[in-house]
């Protein structure tokens, strides 16, 4: 959302990447679809929360404080 807030998909997607894994894996580990899951990934990339090599998604530092904040704000 506009407001810095992450959507649901977003933090849940975030929270998972604290070890770095591929679109298919969290898919299927967060029960979330497919292709919700890489168009989440693509926006929190453009956003600078996670950075992508060799089909593995990782959290930046960014995203790192990115979710401290949420779950202070939770």
């Amino acid at each position: 959302a506009d407001d810095g807030t992450l959507t649901p998909t977003a933090r849940t997607i975030l929270q998972r990447l604290q070890q770095p894994a591929a679109a298919s894996t969290i898919a299927t580990e967060t029960g979330i679809p497919l292709f919700r899951v890489r168009s989440s990934l693509r926006e929190l990339v453009e956003a600078g929360l996670l950075a992508e090599s060799a089909d593995q998604f990782r959290l930046t530092a960014l995203g790192t404080e990115r979710l401290a904040a949420e779950v202070h704000r939770a």
